[in-house]
């Protein structure tokens, strides 16, 4: 599935940022020192490893940002697989402003093409059932946009954004307010209608005084074996969404999604991908 390029107005100052804290307040001493002002080279950004593609958009801001005259040519698109040696993209100009910006450009992009490539794995597991796999919060701190728009590249879903677009009561919300039907009843009287509701569960008896208080659009089935999941979704037969959370290790996603659950969601997807190997060469 294509998802556009989120607006250039919102991924621009994390690559401002970046750029920033790489040129330092004298810029690239050493472009400075040896690369002649006028000279001009053709780079290639490519693949050493296979892949799905993340962050081209990202990489292509870094080389505008440093010189917006670059020649930029994106020859395999976010959101599609890549072998080793694949041309990832083409750029053309000043030779100083391409070495200035490479290791953003390759930074961001080896960063969240590793978030697609992991997503794509886990989404592979799932094949064949509804469940669909999705992301947490668990991300770097000031890239969620960009790694949540990486998990859309790998083929997942994106859960909340942070902590205002959705409500999601958690044990400790519970514990602290009194309860499932407490929260549940708060939950209730204050959401706006625009607001959806989820709750943790770590036992089928929680799950089942959600089901009898309601007010929640979806569950969250916390920790739970998968024959305890397969219980849960028979008890909650399609009254509300299902999200299977905790200890969703990649081999464990096939049975997992075979329980019907809707969502599994993986922390792993953004806290612990590793870099997709770029490099870039002239």
């Amino acid at each position: 599935m294509h998802h556009p390029d989120l607006p250039d107005l919102i991924v621009e100052p994390l690559v401002r940022t970046a750029l920033m804290e790489d040129l330092g307040p004298y810029g690239d001493a050493t472009s400075r020192a040896v690369i002649p002002a006028g000279l001009h080279y053709d780079a290639r950004l490519r693949a050493r490893q296979a892949g799905v593609v993340s962050g081209m958009q990202v990489a292509r801001l870094a080389f505008h940002l440093l010189d917006p005259s670059l020649a930029l040519s994106v020859a395999c698109p976010d959101g599609t697989p890549c072998a080793p040696g694949d041309t990832l993209m083409t750029i053309n100009g000043r030779a100083a402003a391409i070495l200035a910006a490479e290791r953003v450009a390759l930074n961001f992009a080896g960063r969240l093409s590793g978030i697609a490539t992991v997503t794509s794995r886990f989404v592979q597991e799932a094949e064949g059932t509804a469940a669909r796999i999705t992301c947490t919060r668990k991300t770097t701190p000031g890239l969620r946009v960009v790694e949540k728009q990486a998990v859309l590249h790998g083929g997942g879903v994106n859960h909340r954004f942070g902590l205002s677009d959705a409500i999601l009561i958690k044990d400790n919300h519970i514990a602290a307010a009194g309860g499932v039907r407490a929260v549940l009843e708060a939950a209730k009287a204050t959401a706006s209608h625009m607001m959806r509701v989820e709750i943790e569960v770590d036992t089928l008896d929680q799950l089942a005084e959600v089901l009898a208080v309601g007010g929640a659009d979806v569950v969250l089935l916390d920790n739970m074996d998968t024959e305890t999941l397969r219980a849960a979704v028979a008890m909650v037969a399609g009254r509300m969404a299902t999200e299977a959370s905790g200890n969703m290790a990649l081999a464990r996603i096939a049975e997992v999604a075979a329980t019907g659950v809707d969502y599994i969601s993986v922390g792993a997807l953004t806290h612990s991908a590793p870099v997709l190997d770029l490099g870039l060469d002239f």
